[in-house]
């Protein structure tokens, strides 16, 4: 079964987008928010060589993107050690209340191994 992502139109004239991101930028963002590893909850296990192959980048390129995403742009954090990508804020926006996603795609994903993804949240609670 395919699964679809909403990318909502007006990303392209979120002020954060337009001002703030390089095309590179954008393309790595479309990329994390839409590639087969994502999840309905932005907390997912991802290798740096699957996206440099599914991006046509080179490792290099995907650490400095990472890195960009990481301490500038404070959108994402990733674990390398245990390969896991979280988003930052993620509920805050992208989940609608009138669009809840569906609670059995969630609890495989919660009960993996989730010490990343529940460290993230405590941080950006914490912040």
């Amino acid at each position: 079964m395919t699964t679809f992502r909403m990318i909502p139109t007006n990303f392209w004239r979120n002020p954060f987008v337009l001002e703030e991101m390089t095309p590179e930028d954008k393309y790595f963002y479309l990329y994390l928010l839409t590639n087969s590893q994502s999840t309905p909850i932005g907390r997912y296990k991802i290798t740096k060589k699957q996206i440099a192959f599914d991006l046509g980048y080179s490792i290099e390129e995907v650490n400095s993107s990472i890195e960009r995403f990481t301490n500038h742009h404070k959108i994402i954090r990733y674990n390398s050690e245990t390969r896991e990508l979280a988003f930052n804020n993620w509920e805050d926006n992208n989940l609608s209340k009138a669009e809840q996603p569906d609670i059995d795609h969630l609890f495989p994903e919660v009960d993996e191994d989730t010490s990343m993804i529940f460290e993230a949240q405590l941080e950006i609670g914490n912040s």
